[in-house]
């Protein structure tokens, strides 16, 4: 019997639990004992690992969060680090790893993959940042979230007559705050990918302001150079050119957290399974991921050496809607 081991490692995002689950009852399914790692990496460099079930994982799908816990490992980055992981994986008679999260993730798996391991990466992570899959599990929820702050803010902005600041989560890549953007009305998206000009953002907050509205609304991506911050305090002193008075508001990790969407759990199910399914053919040292709602492998080779960009007619259609 053919012995498999699942971890999630990195940023938690919604829907990891019910990727966990699908690897687990797909495995067993497929006649294969399931081993789960805790703490990520971390938990596999220490022999955190234990065996699990059909039942072991009943009861998950609809939370948010790892079942496994995530972390950070500084250790593994080192190869002193891999062997040790690698140690563990052959001393339990593990035959293959699975590896659920993003960039950070996925460069570990592709370390482990080089060493000769069998690895399958499935892409995890609300960034949207990982080349080898369009959306990723918990893109969709994390971006409802926004959403749903988006709207409760414009309720209060317009009770005042305020323009707002709110930023995102993305590290480099502006994919959350684009997207927020055009479904939540956002007079202007600022994005890593697009230099911004802050004298240009005023432009358009003071533009909306004259055209009558009650309220303006910016969303900028967290590694934008002119993140909130940086916004809040270039326009501190000259608030009257705006029209609105400025308030500014930072997300944060609330957009890990919460209940996966249906379209997260979803995806992850189909993730899950087609792990599997790549570990029972032999076909190693890839990703699996969603593009043009097929589920395709990407070697992780391409997956740590391609990034994945914005659409740019997208972002044109950002600025247009803001009119």
């Amino acid at each position: 019997m053919r012995k498999i081991a699942v971890l999630t490692s990195g940023g938690d995002a919604p829907g990891m639990n019910a990727a966990i689950r699908s690897v687990v009852r797909v495995g067993v399914e497929m006649n294969m004992e399931v081993f789960g790692v805790n703490h990520g990496y971390a938990g596999l460099v220490a022999g955190n690992i234990r065996q699990l079930r059909a039942r072991d994982v009943g009861g998950i799908l609809g939370k948010g969060g790892s079942f496994l816990q995530s972390a950070r490992c500084p250790e593994f980055k080192t190869e002193e680090g891999q062997m040790k992981a690698l140690h563990v994986l052959r001393e339990t008679g593990i035959d293959a790893l699975v590896v659920i999260g993003g960039n950070g993730s996925q460069t570990g798996a592709y370390a482990l993959s080089k060493r000769g391991f069998p690895v399958v990466g499935i892409a995890s992570t609300i960034d949207n940042d990982l080349y080898g899959s369009e959306i990723t599990i918990g893109v969709d929820t994390a971006l409802n979230v926004i959403l749903e702050a988006i709207d409760r803010l414009k309720v209060t902005a317009s009770s005042h007559e305020r323009a707002f600041v709110m930023e995102v989560m993305g590290r480099d890549c502006g994919y959350l705050a684009l997207m927020a953007g055009i479904a939540g009305g956002a007079e202007a998206v600022i994005i890593p990918e697009v230099e911004t000009d802050p004298e240009a953002v005023a432009e358009e907050i003071r533009s909306a302001y004259e055209r009558g509205k009650t309220h303006a609304l910016v969303v900028v991506a967290e590694g934008a150079r002119y993140n909130a911050t940086k916004l809040e305090s270039y326009f501190k002193e000259n608030h009257e050119r705006l029209g609105f008075e400025l308030r500014v508001t930072i997300l944060g990790h609330v957009q890990r957290g919460g209940t996966p969407s249906a379209f997260d759990r979803i995806l992850a199910s189909r993730l899950g399974e087609a792990a599997v399914k790549a570990v029972d053919d032999g076909e190693t040292g890839v990703l699996v991921g969603l593009i043009s709602d097929q589920i395709v492998r990407t070697p992780l080779q391409e997956v740590n050496t391609h990034k994945k960009t914005l659409d740019p007619k997208v972002v044109k259609l950002a600025r247009v809607l803001a009119r």
